[in-house]
């Protein structure tokens, strides 16, 4: 039986296909699956209660964009900007995001299961509530990201800044390389109320 200090499931990718897609007509429930977005700008649209499956996002933007209460499900981003967007209570199952933009972005209430990011910039991205289970995080910057109330089940992070995290508490049983462990030292001590005591007063 699995415990939550396993390491995370890796995402099961998109089937092949070599189908490119056109951007399509953004409204509430939109429906993207089965092939490839290259370069589409859907900055600052909405894709409210969506269905995006078996795809490929390369490169574009979803800055500000609204993908709230949408289904993710076995798709890739790759050097996509989504500063500021919105995945509040998404199920994003089987995903990875890869070299992507995601500072300021919210993950409010939503769902995560074999999810990796991967050099993407996370900074003040917002996990509260959400829950994550077989999560991969590496080399992210999650400086004044928020785990606050979040639940996280078998989660991994490597070479990953968290100064100023909030919430850090709930990485509990989370997995980290020990000199990550050692360089996050003064964010576990803040979240812990330890005080240095060479520190002056």
């Amino acid at each position: 039986m699995a415990t939550p200090t396993d390491a995370p499931l890796p995402p099961r990718p998109p089937d092949d296909t070599d189908d490119e897609l056109s951007a399509p007509e953004l409204q509430r429930g939109v429906e993207l699956r089965e092939g490839t977005l290259t370069d589409a700008d859907l900055a600052g649209h909405t894709l409210t209660e969506g269905r995006l499956t078996e795809l490929r996002l390369v490169r574009g933007s979803l800055a500000n964009a609204d993908l709230s209460r949408c289904e993710v499900r076995r798709v890739e981003l790759t050097g996509t900007r989504a500063t500021g967007s919105s995945f509040a209570e998404a199920r994003i199952t089987d995903a990875s995001f890869v070299e992507c933009r995601l500072d300021l972005a919210s993950f409010r209430f939503a769902s995560l299961e074999r999810v990796a990011f991967r050099d993407c910039r996370l900074d003040e991205a917002d996990f509260y509530g959400a829950t994550l289970t077989s999560v991969l995080f590496e080399r992210c910057p999650l400086v004044g990201a928020t785990l606050s109330e979040a639940t996280l089940v078998r989660v991994e992070l490597r070479g990953c800044d968290l100064e100023g995290l909030k919430g850090a508490e709930r990485l509990r049983g989370s997995r980290m390389p020990w000199p990550d462990i050692l360089a996050s030292a003064g964010t576990f001590a803040a979240t812990l109320g330890i005080v240095a005591s060479d520190e002056p007063g």
